[in-house]
C-alpha cells in the first residue's frame, strides 16, 4: 500500500474513533442532568400529592355535605317519631295509673279480708244457728243484754264492711276493665311508634356504615380522649380532661399550620388549618354562643313526663338536672347542635353522653339503654342519639328515666329556661 493511502486510512479510523468516543461521552449523564431530573421528579411527586390532597378534600367535602343532608333527614324522621312516642307516652301513663289503682284495690281487699278473718267462724255459726249459739252460752240477764248489744253493733259493722267490700270489688272490676280497654290503645300506639322507628333505624345503620368507612383523624383523636377521660373520678373531671385534650390538639394543629405557612407548603398548611377548625369548639346553627343568655335554645330530649325538676329534693341534695319518665323505647334526641365528647358507660351513671354545645356549654345525658353515636361526631339539634329501654306500663317494675344536666364552664346551671317552651 502506498504511503499516502495508508495515511488517509489511519486518519479515517482516528476520525471514526473520535466521533464514537464523543457520542459516548455525550450520552453519559452529567451531574447537572441528574439533578435536573431529580428536581422534575420531585415536582411531579409534589404535584401528584397536591392533586391527591385536593381530591381527598373534595371527597371529604362531598361526604360532609351528604352527611349533613342525611342528618337533616334523620331530624325530620325523628320529629315524626316524636309525635308517635308522645301518643304512646300518654296511653302508657294512663295505663300505669290504672294498674296502680288496680293494685291498690287488690291491696285494700286483702287488708279487709285479714281484718275479718278472726270473726269468720262466729259470723258463720251465727248465720246458720243464731238461737242455738246464744242459748249455748247460758248467760245471766245482764250478760245476755250486753251480748245482744254487741251482736247488734257487730251486725251493723258487718253491714258497713259488706258495703265497703262491694264497693272495693266494684272498684277493682272497673280498674281491671279500664286496664283491658287501654291495652289495645297501647298496642296501636306502639305499632305506630315501631313503624316510624324502623325507618329511623335504617337511616342510622346507613349513617354508621358510612362513618365507619370514613373515620377521620378528628374522630379517632376524640375517641382516644374519651377513653382517657373515662378513668376520671367525677363528671366534672371527665369534661375537664376532654377539654384539655381538645385544646392541646387544637394548639398542635395551629402550630403545624404556622410552620407549613412559613415553609410555603400551602397544602400542608391548609390541612392543618382544617384540623384546627375541626378540633375547635363547635360553632354554627344550633350551637350556643359564649355570651348567650337562656332563651329556649335546647330541644326537650325525650317524649315523656318530667318527674324531677331543677332544685327538687333528692337523697344527695337539691337536683342539679332534670329527669323524665319517657315512653317505652323512646328515642333520645340531641338537645343542641354540637359535637359528641363522650359516649360510654361511666360509673353509676350507666350509659353517659356528653355533648359540647359550644360557648363552654355541655349537655350531660344518662339513663339510655343504647347509644347511636360516638365521640367526635358532629350533631344537629333534634338528631336521634340513642334509645331508652322498653317497659310494661301494667307491671309494677321500675320505669326507665332519662337524666339531663346542663353545664356552663363545668358547673351545673338550671336547664329549664334554656328549653324550648320554657324560656
Amino acid at each position: 500500500m502506498r504511503p499516502g493511502r495508508r495515511s488517509s486510512l489511519v486518519l479515517a479510523v482516528l476520525t471514526v474513533g473520535f466521533a464514537s468516543a464523543t457520542a459516548s461521552l455525550a450520552q453519559r449523564p452529567g451531574p447537572a442532568d441528574a439533578a435536573s431530573r431529580e428536581m422534575r421528579a420531585a415536582e411531579q411527586a409534589r404535584a401528584n400529592s397536591q392533586a391527591t390532597r385536593r381530591e381527598a378534600a373534595r371527597r371529604a367535602e362531598l361526604a360532609a355535605s351528604a352527611e349533613r343532608k342525611l342528618a337533616q333527614e334523620r331530624v325530620s324522621t325523628a320529629a315524626r317519631l316524636r309525635d308517635a312516642e308522645e301518643a304512646t307516652a300518654r296511653v302508657a301513663t294512663r295505663l300505669e295509673q290504672l294498674a296502680r289503682e288496680q293494685a291498690d284495690a287488690e291491696a285494700r281487699l286483702k287488708a279487709r279480708a285479714n281484718d275479718l278473718t278472726p270473726l269468720l267462724p262466729v259470723i258463720q255459726r251465727l248465720s246458720v244457728h243464731p238461737g242455738e249459739t246464744m242459748l249455748a252460752v247460758r248467760p245471766d240477764q245482764e250478760a245476755a243484754l250486753r251480748g245482744a248489744i254487741v251482736l247488734r253493733a257487730l251486725a251493723g259493722r258487718l253491714e258497713v264492711e259488706a258495703a265497703d267490700l262491694r264497693a272495693e270489688l266494684a272498684s277493682l272490676a272497673a280498674a281491671r276493665a279500664a286496664v283491658a280497654a287501654e291495652q289495645p290503645r297501647l298496642a296501636a300506639a306502639r305499632a305506630a311508634q315501631a313503624a316510624q322507628g324502623q325507618a329511623l333505624d335504617r337511616q342510622i345503620e346507613a349513617a354508621q356504615a358510612n362513618r365507619q368507612a370514613a373515620l377521620d383523624a378528628g374522630e379517632q383523636a376524640a375517641r382516644q380522649a374519651a377513653e382517657q377521660a373515662a378513668r376520671a373520678e367525677t363528671l366534672r373531671a371527665v369534661i375537664a380532661e376532654i377539654e384539655a385534650n381538645r385544646r392541646a390538639a387544637e394548639a398542635r394543629a395551629r402550630d403545624e399550620a404556622a410552620r407549613a405557612t412559613r415553609a410555603r407548603r400551602t397544602e400542608a398548611a391548609a390541612d392543618a388549618r382544617r384540623r384546627q377548625v375541626a378540633l375547635s369548639s363547635p360553632t354554627g346553627a344550633g350551637t350556643i354562643a359564649t355570651s348567650a343568655q337562656p332563651a329556649g335554645q335546647l330541644i326537650t330530649p325525650v317524649a315523656g313526663t318530667l318527674t324531677r325538676n331543677w332544685g327538687d329534693s333528692t337523697d344527695a341534695g337539691p337536683a342539679t338536672g332534670l329527669t323524665w319518665r319517657p315512653a317505652p323505647g323512646a328515642r333520645v334526641l340531641a338537645p343542641c347542635s354540637g359535637k359528641v365528647m363522650f359516649a360510654a358507660p361511666f360509673r353509676s351513671f350507666g350509659l353517659l353522653m356528653i355533648v359540647d354545645c359550644g360557648g363552654g356549654h355541655h349537655i350531660v345525658l344518662s339513663g339510655l339503654e343504647r347509644l347511636d353515636t360516638a365521640p367526635g361526631r358532629a350533631l344537629h339539634a333534634g338528631e336521634p342519639i340513642g334509645t331508652m329501654a322498653n317497659w310494661d306500663p301494667a307491671s309494677s317494675g321500675p320505669r326507665p328515666a332519662l337524666y339531663l344536666e346542663l353545664r356552663r364552664d363545668g358547673r351545673p346551671v338550671n336547664p329549664v329556661p334554656w328549653l324550648r317552651g320554657h324560656g
